[in-house]
């Protein structure tokens, strides 16, 4: 197969972020092909009905004004969402305890908990109704060439495709990222997540909740399934020999463990599906652009887990820099123009690196032997839950309400 294809916007990788940037530019009337390198879409069927798949992310209000702009919330809510109206935080190592509540800043929710596969199902379905938007399954991303004004990419079944910008939306081992010569910065957090479905014995009340442990945090996030508030979808992330420990338990063994570990806070516990893991790696690139290229989402930063920003930095990255190609374009000027991607970075490095640094700080800080050390988060923790006006500062940057949002976010 050798063939040329032009487009306006290439994005490379049809995950939830690269699928919303593409929706949003769809939107615009501006020429998008989706390489994805997974064999087919989503079976739109298979999704939000019986146990919940593994993977779920924690979407805040931000995220849910973005797919409501979409269209893409109503198919989400049809489906399966989890709200949740609080947030409890405490350490496991003593007494330090902090809460959170939606009521406290105004709003009727923290966030939802969403599966990821229900999410881009919603998406792809938008993708397919837009006639600018092509997508492409089964793309593997072979080379990487700067011609004249374009980038020119080569799938490994010789086609080829060419567009004033190409968009590196694959994720955190980026292949098109390193293709670019884009420098990461990398950190091994010494954690591995360990993620599940579970049922509890107890109601979760819409209430999240995480515990730091000696060897890292546990976060139960609460589910609905069919109407039963008593589902909870968990991550554990802790060391590898711990981690190693937890996985040859029985699945009895490992919900014991579970309910140990939350102090019995959710009654007995039930492990309903298979236990997954992977390592933690916080990275971030040192360059969001280059040439007729950007990086959006996990191929610009991945994060640790225990705030639960992950995808939704990548939204904002989507949202962003899609402001600022539609804007461009308005403007007359062209797609990949530097001005427009260094606009795009300056708006989105900073946030994305405090929240790095946040996370790391916290990681950090809950990993801490020293008795000095515990103590003052301890009392951290409780002073902070006494202090409602800082407290409620703490929600809104939560809830992804901070800095200037793009238009589709507000």
């Amino acid at each position: 197969m050798d063939e040329t294809t032009h487009d306006d916007v290439i994005v490379v990788g049809g995950g939830m972020v690269g699928s919303a940037l593409a929706a949003l530019l769809g939107e615009a009337g501006i020429s998008v092909t989706v390489l994805d390198a997974r064999p087919a879409p989503l079976t739109r069927d298979d999704v939000g009905h019986g146990l919940p798949a593994p993977r779920v992310s924690a979407l805040t209000p931000v995220s849910q004004r973005l797919l409501t702009h979409l269209g893409a919330w109503p198919w989400i809510a049809e489906r399966r969402v989890s709200p949740y109206q609080g947030m409890r935080v405490w350490d496991g190592e003593g007494s330090g305890e902090i809460a959170f509540a939606a009521a406290d800043i105004g709003l009727r929710e923290l966030g939802h908990i969403v599966e990821n596969d229900v999410i881009l199902a919603a998406l792809e379905a938008r993708l397919e109704a837009l006639p600018s938007v092509t997508q492409r399954f089964g793309a593997r991303v072979a080379g990487l060439t700067r011609e004249a004004d374009a980038q020119e990419v080569a799938l490994d079944d010789g086609s080829r495709w060419t567009a004033p910008l190409v968009v590196a939306a694959d994720g955190a081992r980026s292949p098109l990222r390193h293709l670019a010569g884009i420098e990461v910065s990398e950190r091994d957090t010494g954690h591995v997540a360990l993620v599940t479905t579970l049922r509890c014995e107890d109601s979760h009340g819409g209430v999240a909740r995480q515990v730091f442990l000696p060897d890292g945090p546990l976060a139960f996030l609460p589910l609905r399934v069919e109407a039963d508030d008593r589902h909870c979808s968990i991550v554990w992330s802790t060391r590898p020999e711990h981690a190693e420990w937890l996985l040859a338990l029985s699945p009895e063994a490992f919900a014991q463990a579970l309910g140990d570990a939350m102090e019995g806070r959710l009654g007995k516990i039930e492990v309903l599906d298979e236990v997954h893991h992977f390592p933690l790696t916080q990275r971030h690139a040192r360059e969001y652009t280059a040439p007729g290229l950007a990086l959006i989402g996990d191929a610009a930063h991945s994060i640790h887990p225990l705030a639960g920003q992950g995808v939704n930095l990548g939204f904002l990255d989507a949202a962003v820099l899609a402001e600022e190609i539609i804007h461009a374009r308005q403007r007359g000027v062209a797609l990949g123009d530097a001005r427009t991607l260094a606009r795009y970075a300056r708006r989105r490095r900073g946030d994305n690196a405090a929240m790095l640094a946040l996370m790391d700080g916290f990681r950090l800080l809950f990993g801490a032997k020293h008795p000095a050390l515990r103590l003052i988060r301890n009392i951290g923790l409780s002073s902070t839950d006494k202090l409602m006006p800082l407290k409620r500062i703490m929600i809104r940057q939560a809830a992804g309400e901070r800095g200037e949002l793009p238009a589709v976010c507000r």
